[in-house]
Formats: structure tokens, C-alpha cells, sequence
């Protein structure tokens, strides 16, 4: 994962609720580079993405290996050409072998790649379907609950974000309760109590309803429309925990992580009689482009987390939450 630390001014100030709320403003990063969730960006602007930030950084971040692997070409360079003299008859290098395996590591990292947009993208269907049962099922509050039930539109306005709040925070490391907008004066202290708060929050939204339909504000018929959202809430947050608790299965992942070792690692030998010192930028440059694609598949996989290329969970959030306050209002 990327770490990145920033440097915050905070701003409090107390809401109508009685909580306090948090402004996030002029953050700045102490180090890496500063990518405040998905890059936005012109895919025909070809020069502004070879010299992005983040080439930049994966760059940094493949430095180590890139400097071990120049000295130990140069090593191997220095030994058979300056210390051994292999004549052609005793020691003749050739790129035949590592063509042949090319060929097979190029079919490993595709579908290597594909592996890992394909759980980024999943990810982010169900992200898509976050967004709309939210919006649906607040579009359907609207119209079934009185004008007059302030209260109950409130208590809705709150706790639909919150659930999806939660459910970000729930697929990283942990429910940040002080995101959640309490409801009432024992929502913090009940959510608190919960390991899985998002089904805490789920079940407080089926206990309203449910009382909602008890006392008559409901039919059975518009039960039955808000269940079916409801049930898409828990559907949703089951499908990306999924993605999160399977990850690439291991022995794939080792064999690949080895082969592109192996493969690296024996260029030289393979180089070094034809390309002389020329050998040390190219195995170089083949080194940094095996090892950037299995870094982007590293980077994909796990799309909940907080990665320049991961979903921009947070920013639905906020776009989930201000739909939810505009329709309920």
C-alpha cells in the first residue's frame, strides 16, 4: 500500500446535532506525491502522462531493485569481460532462451493484470450500485413518508450515508466513528459495541422501517419496494468483501514473482557477450518495465484502500451523502 502523511488544519465547529465536525483544509504532504483520490486525467495528453508525478513515483519505488540489479550486471560484465576473456568457442552469450520465455511471461503478466483490473473493476460496478440503492431507496422515503415527519426524514438522512460511510471505512482498516452522523443520543455508543458496524447500521435501518410499518405510516406494499433496497445494501457490502478476503491466489502469485526474479536476474548472462557495458541499460530497462506491470497488479487488486489508483470510495461518499440530505430534505 502507498503510505502517505499529511500535514492538517482542522476546523471545529458544533452542528445542529450536537457533534462535532472536522474541516479538512490546506493538507499537505510531508512526503510522496500529493494524489487526493483517483487521478484525473487526459488520456490523449501524451507528454503530461510520461512525465506525471506518478511515473515519478514508481520510478522511486523500484529504485532499490533497479540499483541492485545495476550493480550486479556491471558485476557480471566485469567478470567475464575484463577477468575471464571467454573466447566464442568456451562461452557465447545468446538472447534465444530468454525470447522463448518472454513469450511465456508476457502470457503470465496479461493475465496477470487482467486479473487484477478485473477485481478493480468489479469493485467499482458495485460501488456504481451503491450509489443508485442509496438514492432509490431515499427516493422512495420521500414519497412514502409524510411531509410533516420531520423527524423520520432526519433520522433517514443520517443513517443511509452512514451505512455507506461505515462501509468504506469497514473494507480498510476499520470504522472511523467519527465520520457517522449520530442519529440519536445512543448511536454512538451502540455502533461502538458492533465488530461489522455496516450491519449494525443495517439493522437499525430494518428496525425503523419496520416500526414505520407497525404504526401505520407504511403499507405492505411499500414495505416489501424498501425491503428489496435494503437487501441490496447487505448484497453490496458481502460482494466487496469478497474482493477483499480473496486476494490472488498464493502460489500464482509467488511462481509469477519468481519467474520475473529468474527471468531478470539471468539477462545478464544472456547480454553480455553481445552488447558488451551496453548490457547494464538494458537489462535495466527491461527490469523496470516487468516489474512496474506486476507493481500496477500489486496496486489494483485491493481497490477499497486508500492507493493513487484505487476507487474513489471517499469522494462517493460525500456525493452519496449530499443526494441523501437533498432528497430527504
Amino acid at each position: 500500500m502507498i503510505l502517505q502523511r499529511y500535514c492538517f488544519e482542522l476546523k471545529t465547529q458544533t452542528s445542529a446535532g450536537g457533534f462535532v465536525e472536522l474541516e479538512l483544509k490546506n493538507s499537505t504532504p510531508l512526503f510522496g506525491p500529493d494524489f487526493s483520490g483517483m487521478i484525473q486525467y487526459n488520456p490523449k495528453a501524451w507528454f503530461s502522462l510520461v512525465f506525471h508525478s506518478y511515473s515519478r513515483f514508481v520510478m522511486k519505488t523500484l529504485l532499490p531493485a533497479l540499483i541492485f540489479m545495476a550493480f550486479f550486471t556491471f558485476g557480471v560484465c566485469y567478470v567475464i569481460l575484463e577477468i575471464i576473456h571467454p573466447d566464442k568457442e568456451e562461452f557465447t552469450s545468446t538472447t534465444a532462451l530468454h525470447s522463448l520465455l518472454g513469450i511465456v511471461l508476457g502470457l503470465f503478466l496479461v493475465f496477470r493484470i487482467n486479473s487484477a483490473y478485473d477485481r478493480w473493476w468489479e469493485g467499482r460496478k458495485l460501488w456504481g450500485a451503491m450509489v443508485n440503492s442509496t438514492r432509490n431507496f431515499a427516493l422512495k422515503l420521500n414519497a412514502y413518508l409524510d411531509r410533516e415527519d420531520r423527524e423520520s426524514r432526519a433520522w433517514f438522512s443520517k443513517m443511509i450515508p452512514n451505512f455507506v460511510f461505515a462501509s468504506k471505512e469497514h473494507l480498510r482498516k476499520g470504522v472511523q466513528v467519527t465520520e457517522l452522523e449520530p442519529a440519536d443520543d445512543r448511536f454512538v455508543e451502540s455502533i461502538q459495541e458492533k465488530n461489522h458496524k455496516p450491519n449494525a447500521i443495517a439493522g437499525m435501518l430494518y428496525c425503523k422501517v419496520n416500526n414505520l410499518y407497525k404504526a401505520g405510516n407504511l403499507t405492505g406494499e411499500q414495505f416489501f419496494n424498501l425491503d428489496k433496497e435494503l437487501k441490496d445494501f447487505i448484497d453490496i457490502i458481502g460482494a466487496c468483501e469478497r474482493i477483499k478476503n480473496t486476494p490472488i491466489p498464493y502460489s500464482y502469485s509467488m511462481y509469477i514473482k519468481k519467474f520475473v526474479f529468474t527471468y531478470i536476474i539471468t539477462l545478464p548472462f544472456g547480454f553480455v557477450t553481445t552488447f558488451k557495458y551496453v548490457t547494464i541499460p538494458a537489462v535495466l530497462l527491461i527490469s523496470f518495465v516487468l516489474l512496474s506491470v506486476e507493481l500496477i497488479a500489486e496496486e489494483i487488486e485491493d481497490p477499497f484502500g486508500r492507493d493513487v489508483n484505487d476507487l474513489p470510495t471517499d469522494e462517493l461518499a460525500r456525493k452519496i451523502r449530499e443526494n441523501i440530505r437533498e432528497i430527504l430534505q
